[in-house]
């Protein structure tokens, strides 16, 4: 007898963060309530655009495996997450899907927030740790 694998709410999802646990317990949590069929993750968001720009590049029509949701830590070395949203926006071509991007941090700095909202109002501010719930709205 075959079993039906669960429908997933998207394809593709991507983590970023440098914190290898983090990213271990989002993508349980992202398993555990069927959020994507694939998900990456990278510990650097600068992984995380090279590759990104790679997909792109290599495919004219990546939405079978381009993210559909990007989930980005803002504190993280070399590149952080306010940077990578920056350089996403200017050195990726956009496909005809664009990922939703969300912001997910231990930060509770107001000023983060304004920050997120500036680059966009597309921008989804959520803060540690992902839960179910919080996957509802997304």
């Amino acid at each position: 007898m075959k079993i039906k694998e669960p429908k997933c709410k998207y394809k593709c999802a991507m983590l970023i963060d440098d914190n290898s646990l983090d990213n271990f317990i989002n993508e349980k949590t992202l398993e555990a309530n069927y959020f994507a069929k694939v998900i990456y993750t990278n510990t650097s968001a600068t992984s995380a655009l090279e590759f990104l720009k790679n997909i792109s590049a290599a495919d004219k029509n990546p939405n079978g495996i381009f993210p559909e949701v990007v989930f980005i830590d803002l504190n993280m070395p070399l590149l952080d997450g306010f940077q990578f949203i920056e350089q996403y926006k200017s050195k990726i071509e956009p496909s005809s899907k664009t990922p939703r991007l969300v912001i997910l941090t231990s930060s509770v700095s107001v000023k983060d927030q304004h920050r997120a909202a500036a680059l966009g109002k597309e921008i989804i501010f959520l803060h540690k740790p992902l839960t179910s719930s919080m996957l509802q709205s997304i």
